[in-house]
């Protein structure tokens, strides 16, 4: 009995054995990742046969049209960009999905591959002509656009807003995105019935937001957002170029047989050793991407725990790192008591053991009440308290007329001490224009409001803060709290006779 068919044809189509001693070292690895090559070669023609001559000219014919950069080229190149700039300003995911269906960029790429694979000097000059010209014109224009809205602010930009920050930091799951997309491209393209997927694959393998990002940050400033979204663009680009000729090659658009039984086309050798490059900057961005996240995470555990060691709830956290190794930290918590002073200082100095790390914390606290529905308020009298006048009670000097036998009246004065009634504590009135909030405690945070002509009631506790002299009050709705001496005055008594 003979061999299997099967077997009998992978026989056929793999070499002969050499003679390995006759072989140096590098030609036994060049004949190893040969058979390897032609192994998957001849299982994956089975799976998905050759394309027909005449689909090899209709694509290379498609391709050629869509590389060129004529006109209509650039428009869509003018369009998506300033779809893509003004969908980052506003921070518009949707906006900038349409952008990259206009955006026609990946026709260029697919040209490069295809022109590696057939050796069409004419398509790849043509191509890669298209390619650069459209980056540099999208980068152009994304950072004129920014540069407009810096002069006439038609969209506010206090910061970077998160569809630029989130292309600025690729990693190595973006390079696989990438050859994902670019073998869907490629395949989409050969099989003429799935076509309609190109959409999705554009959509996929995002090619003009990059370089969107890239002029976004040359026009604020911020090198390190273009050279992140750069080298992202340069991600998808490659990857996209060495997945076509791939799957270009498996697919039967070689020029012949001897050429498929080579190792690698050079376009294939070229396109793998730029793959390989990329790996070295998308793996430092991932382990400092990594690094980042586990300090932002072991920071917020931290922190958490230990405001809620001092009886407050963490709201919101914010961190950087400073000069000379010192980590800043602003948090704002939710507290029912006041922090004191020396709270902050124990807080500060357990984060600081726990992390291991020098910090500088700062604090805003909001005091909150907690409500519970099943649990009813206990009603607490409140008195009012109404500005009164002081009453004083004078007792003026009275002339006295004394008979005597004769007949000689003499004048006498009494002098009389005036007693003044003096009500304790005194009452104020609020003379700013504006009002006054009253604080916690000076510089805390806020408990209640005072308006114009508003009375109070001044107690006698009085602190000096930041060259200001405070006083505590207490309002008509029973609030104690602190105000400056100079936003109010004391209510004047009228003499009464």
């Amino acid at each position: 009995m003979g061999k299997p068919p099967e077997k009998n044809n992978l026989e056929k189509f793999l070499p002969q054995k050499p003679d390995f001693s006759k072989m140096t070292f590098w030609e036994k690895v060049q004949y190893r990742l040969g058979r390897i090559r032609l192994r998957v070669r001849f299982y994956g023609r089975k799976l998905m046969p050759p394309v027909t001559k005449e689909r090899v000219a209709e694509v290379q014919r498609q391709l050629r049209e869509q590389s060129t950069p004529d006109f209509d080229y650039f428009v869509l190149v003018l369009l998506s960009c300033l779809i893509a700039t003004l969908g980052m300003l506003i921070d518009s995911a949707a906006t900038i999905i349409g952008a990259m269906l206009v955006a026609p960029l990946m026709s260029p790429i697919l040209g490069i591959g295809l022109a590696s694979v057939r050796g069409d000097t004419t398509l790849l000059r043509d191509a890669g002509a298209a390619l650069i010209r459209g980056a540099l014109l999208a980068i152009v224009l994304s950072a004129f656009v920014v540069w407009i809205n810096r002069l006439l602010p038609f969209v506010s930009l206090q910061d970077l807003p998160h569809e630029v920050l989130s292309r600025t930091q690729p990693t190595p799951i973006d390079l696989g995105v990438a050859l994902a997309g670019g073998l869907a491209a490629t395949f989409a393209l050969v099989q003429p019935e799935l076509s309609a997927a190109l959409p999705g694959v554009a959509i996929a393998t995002a090619l003009m937001p990059p370089l969107c990002a890239v002029g976004v940050g040359l026009a604020m400033g911020r090198w390190d957002v273009a050279g992140g979204a750069l080298l992202l663009f340069m991600t998808n680009a490659i990857t996209i170029a060495a997945s076509s000729i791939l799957l270009f090659t498996i697919t039967g658009f070689s020029l012949g047989r001897k050429q498929e039984e080579r190792l690698f086309t050079r376009g294939v050798q070229i396109s793998i050793v730029l793959t390989i490059l990329l790996l070295a900057p998308l793996g430092w961005q991932s382990y400092v991407f990594v690094q980042e996240a586990n300090l932002n995470r072991e920071i917020n555990t931290v922190v958490q725990e230990e405001v809620g060691n001092v009886n407050a709830s963490l709201d919101a956290l914010n961190w950087r790192e400073a000069e000379n190794d010192v980590l800043e930290i602003e948090i704002t918590v939710l507290v029912s008591s006041t922090l004191r002073y020396a709270n902050s200082i124990e807080l500060q100095n357990a984060i600081a053991e726990r992390l291991q790390r020098t910090v500088q914390l700062k604090i805003s606290q909001v005091t909150v009440a907690e409500l519970d529905p099943l649990v009813p308020p206990t009603p607490t009298p409140t008195a009012y308290i109404a500005p009164t006048e002081t009453p004083t009670l004078t007792i003026t000097p009275t002339l006295t007329l004394t008979l005597r036998p004769t007949r000689t009246s003499t004048p006498t004065f009494t002098p009389t001490p005036t007693v003044t009634l003096t009500p304790t504590p005194q009452v104020g009135v609020l003379t700013a224009v504006r009002g006054v909030p009253i604080m916690a405690f000076p510089g805390g945070p806020e408990i209640g409001y005072l308006y114009r002509n508003q009375m109070y009631l001044v107690l006698y506790a009085q602190q000096m803060y930041e060259g200001n002299l405070w006083i505590q009050v207490q309002d008509l709705n029973g609030r104690i709290g602190w105000i400056p001496q100079e936003a109010g005055a004391l209510v004047t008594e009228t003499p009464t006779p």
